[in-house]
């Protein structure tokens, strides 16, 4: 037993960080009826801050989830509160969406007016809390990682309200898709939002001629405050990255819009993303974020090109893994 491990083993050695603010400013739930402090009182609670879009939060979900499966009957209770980004994950129906294709079966506190985000005084996605069974929060997160910390946490404040054979060994779970860990000893390439309010990097040059982590745009593209939109024919985005994936966030203004993507100028083949097949080929549909590239070979700087077929792309913002 490591040194971490003897430490909180004792619940009197985790720090007092107030109490849980309650969840007043939700503007509704999913999977469950409003949930209060003093439905909560005797409970290890878990509270996830999150938006649909984040690959930050979509690396810790396996593990959110995990542990809401792990313990429940041992009295941790996980609730998430989706606080949202882009304009989109306001509306109920995407969200609801998101939450079963992400098989985010605990409860949800919705958060469109970020009136929960400012009562815990949040600045993160992702960001976890975790709270004994007095309300108290003892531990948090923010940002990806501490999985074995945190879940060290939740064992010992679920053995200091009296739970009887916790598990003393923690969960080992291989996620894949949007899920997978990010490789990072590659990745070189920043989140990049493609909107006049963030945006940077944006290039004049070629898409043959760009810098790493720049971006440029070919055809009748408006580049608004939040997304750059694709007001007329087709169009394309061009970025040079360093990274096994890349995703981005898009929503179609109207309807499905066909797209292509091609890696160095030609198909992805076996580095092809899950929303794309071996030629490039794709389909916004959702609102929410396309996973286009994974490598599976060495990483180097190269030429990602994405193409839509049709105007009415909103597109929001560059992640990489």
């Amino acid at each position: 037993m490591n040194l971490f491990t003897r430490r909180t083993n004792d619940a009197a050695s985790l720090p007092f960080e107030g109490h849980l603010p309650g969840f007043d400013g939700a503007t509704g739930w999913l999977n469950s009826p409003p949930l209060s402090p003093a439905d909560l009182h005797g409970k290890v609670v878990l509270v996830d801050f999150w938006t649909y879009t984040c690959i930050n939060w979509l690396r810790t979900l396996g593990y959110i989830r995990a542990w809401a499966e792990r313990y429940e009957d041992q009295g941790l209770v996980v609730i998430g509160v989706h606080t949202p980004e882009f304009p989109f994950e306001r509306e109920i129906g995407n969200v609801r969406w998101a939450a079963n294709e992400m098989a985010v079966e605990f409860p949800i506190a919705l958060d469109s007016d970020y009136g929960v985000w400012d009562a815990f005084s949040n600045r993160y996605w992702p960001a976890a809390y975790y709270a004994d069974a007095e309300g108290r929060i003892r531990h948090h997160q923010f940002g990806e990682g501490g999985y074995e910390e945190s879940e060290r946490v939740i064992q010992t404040l679920l053995r200091d309200a009296g739970e009887e054979d916790v598990p003393d060994d923690v969960v080992s779970i291989t996620p894949d898709g949007l899920e997978a860990q990010a490789d990072w000893a590659n990745l070189e390439s920043p989140e990049t939002y493609l909107g006049s309010a963030q945006g940077q990097n944006l290039a004049r040059e070629a898409p043959d001629q760009l810098a790493l982590n720049q971006w440029a745009l070919t055809g009748d593209w408006s580049v608004e405050r939040r997304a750059s939109v694709l007001t007329a024919g087709d169009g394309s985005i061009a970025f040079r990255f360093h990274a096994r994936d890349v995703n981005l966030v898009l929503q179609s203004q109207e309807g499905s819009i066909p797209f292509r993507v091609l890696v160095d100028g030609e198909a992805p083949g076996d580095a092809q993303g899950g929303d794309v097949d071996e030629q490039g080929n794709g389909t916004l549909a959702q609102p929410r974020l396309y996973q286009l590239v994974r490598q599976r070979g060495p990483i180097a700087d190269r030429l990602f090109e994405i193409t839509f077929l049709e105007p009415g792309v909103e597109a929001y913002a560059f992640t990489f893994g």
